[in-house]
């Protein structure tokens, strides 16, 4: 079975020139593959959501249907919650760049980004509260704000510096593309 969440930027890790290979630049596009940290995650929450439905399973044959459904619930929203890891990151199209987090998602039009740079600064580790000096795609908005996109210690890109400075090249490229012209 395809997974194209997995497999739709097998174009990103070819060394060719080409900064934006596909065709439909209309289509959301995440610019690097997920890191083995979030992907091992999402295997060991679909593991353990398995389990919890053939707890529900047991549950059901035992006779309290009504605690089955509530197990079934459980794992159902489980499955909800790898399949929403397996999606955070940047996205980008021709329409601008998304960043997807596990409860919200924001998306700013190419034409409201002033910039998107590379930048040495203290990250979060792994999105915990420990900060460690690192790499970060930032994103400067007309308005002046400012956002991080992506950074070198996250669930994608811990330990793969040259996946993130591939994606953080292949994001900058897209703004070059499609940002406003000034």
């Amino acid at each position: 079975m395809p997974l194209p969440f997995l497999t739709a930027d097998r174009a990103f890790d070819t060394t060719d020139a080409v900064a934006l290979p596909f065709d439909d630049h209309d289509q959301w596009r995440r610019p690097y593959r997920p890191g083995p940290y979030r992907v091992g995650a999402a295997a060991l929450a679909l593991l353990l959501a398995s389990f919890v439905l053939l707890a529900a399973v047991i549950i059901a044959a035992a006779g309290a249907v009504g605690a089955a459904f509530v197990t079934f619930g459980v794992a159902v929203l489980i499955i909800l919650a790898s399949l929403r890891l397996l999606r955070m990151g940047t996205w980008v199209s021709r329409a601008g760049v998304r960043r997807v987090g596990f409860f919200a998602t924001s998306t700013t039009p190419w034409a409201k980004v002033a910039a998107v740079r590379t930048v040495q600064q203290p990250v979060r580790w792994l999105n915990f509260p420990r900060t460690v000096q690192g790499q970060a795609l930032l994103l400067d908005r007309a308005a002046g704000e400012q956002q991080v996109l992506l950074t070198d210690h996250n669930a994608d890109f811990l330990s793969r510096t040259e996946a993130f400075d591939r994606a953080a090249d292949t994001v900058e490229a897209w703004q070059a593309e499609y940002g406003v012209r000034r």
